[in-house]
């Protein structure tokens, strides 16, 4: 999986010889003036140039792990955006800079294993989107997004890697469905695809989405529409925002589109029962305590705090906004604080003890414990499900016919500014 750097290969030894062939014989055939400016009879040595060492580049696809790059440990920091209104005083005050600046090893840690994470999520995501067409099965698409991650954070486990199972949701289904092993959908001209790839680096996940489209040139603006939310959303979050009111922001900004299909028009309507999240160390949703970033107005009068680390998503559709789950499950996590209950199932210990040591709290799926060489384990699973020790979260659909789409950076709501992390190129 772990391609070497390319070897460097500067001028041919033969190619060597000519030139200082060449050099002495116009050595011996110029005079050479002494310090009183007359000819002299000794020669120069001519001193050869190092040869320059070339800075490895990735591979396509990306497969040469990033530490390779970032010999240092430091890796790019993402979009600055500064905070507006009542918190823009942030960016110069002298307490909020000292405190960024004072960071301790711990905190400094997370920001660099942050952006790691992120820049995996970038170059994963940039080559998903120059390759995935009309055509390829489900399945490949998703393996190649996880090999790539895998590669280049050199880890798959809780150090780091999948940060949960690749969302590849097509058409009415706005999220959680990833292929099970034996799925055999193939992409078509005509679907509207949203691809919600996840990487984490020691628990910390980078969540980012973003929609293609095959379908009639028509949708283009239901994937404007919800990536201008999204773009909304990040700009007037900041510390001390009410959540409920960003929701009504969000919402305002997606509604203010439309899409004409065959002379007919759909008002692009955010999914209400979908929202973003806070995420914390190897929890996805941000566990029992997770503050969430609703799509419509809300009277919820949470406030964004310094520190808190939000997936800002959004979604949009041209049906009712409203999704149902639905369909064969793909996803599942331990829940952070289930509770202790004894398991009369054999198989569902041991399984369980596969999700802790590959997993822990980190969302996975049927295809990810196939890997690890677990098999007929659906009756231990469902009963893990049943004992309230793991959570499944099946697809979830809008109604048949509609369309829908998704776009989602990570942000981190820093004491100086807001750092969109997995902002890149590409959205």
């Amino acid at each position: 999986m772990v391609a070497a750097a390319p070897p460097v290969d500067d001028v041919p030894p033969d190619a060597d010889a000519d030139n200082d062939d060449a050099n002495d014989a116009e050595d011996d055939a110029a005079p050479e003036l002494n310090g009183n400016g007359a000819t002299g009879e000794a020669k120069k040595k001519k001193k050869k140039k190092k040869p320059k060492k070339k800075k490895p580049e990735q591979s396509e696809p990306p497969r040469i792990p990033l530490s390779k790059f970032f010999t240092d440990g430091n890796y790019p920091v993402g979009e600055i955006q500064h905070y507006k209104d009542d918190n823009a005083w942030r960016i110069t005050s002298e307490e909020k800079r000292y405190i960024e600046k004072t960071l301790n090893a711990d905190a400094e840690q997370t920001y660099q294993n942050i952006r790691k994470g992120a820049e995996i999520h970038r170059l994963v995501r940039q080559h998903a989107r120059k390759t995935i067409r009309p055509g390829m099965s489900l399945t490949e698409i998703a393996e190649e997004i996880e090999a790539g991650t895998r590669a280049l954070a050199e880890a798959d486990g809780l150090d780091g890697g999948v940060g949960f199972p690749t969302g590849l949701n097509i058409n009415n289904c706005a999220a959680h469905f990833s292929p099970n092993a034996g799925d055999t959908t193939v992409l078509q001209m005509g679907d509207v695809l949203k691809v919600d790839i996840g990487v984490h680096i020691k628990g910390r996940i980078c969540d980012s989405a973003f929609t293609l489209s095959w379908a009639d040139p028509a949708y283009d603006n239901l994937l404007k529409a919800v990536e201008a939310a999204t773009n909304t959303g990040i700009r007037e979050a900041g510390i001390d925002v009410r959540l409920g009111e960003l929701g009504g922001l969000i919402q305002e900004t997606m509604e203010s589109y439309e899409v004409e299909i065959g002379g007919k028009v759909y008002p692009v309507k955010p999914i209400e029962n979908l929202s973003g999240h806070t995420i914390t160390p190897y929890q996805i949703h941000g566990g029992s305590t997770g503050k969430s970033v609703p799509l419509v107005k809300t009277a919820d009068q949470t406030k964004m705090e310094e520190g808190d680390y939000f997936a800002i998503e959004t979604f949009g559709s041209t049906g009712r906004g409203r999704i149902v789950e639905n369909g064969d499950c793909s996803h599942y996590a331990r829940i952070y604080d289930a509770p202790n209950v004894p398991l009369r199932l054999t198989s569902a210990k041991s399984l369980l003890k596969t999700i802790n040591k590959n997993f822990g709290t980190l969302p996975f799926c049927r295809r990810y414990l196939d890997r690890l060489g677990e098999s007929k384990y659906l009756l231990a699973l469902n009963h893990l499900v049943a004992q309230e020790i793991v959570s499944a979260y099946p697809p979830l659909y809008d109604q048949i016919g509609s369309k829908t789409a998704q776009f989602e950076h990570t942000i981190l709501l820093r004491p100086t500014c807001k750092e969109v992390v997995s902002r890149g190129p590409d959205f």
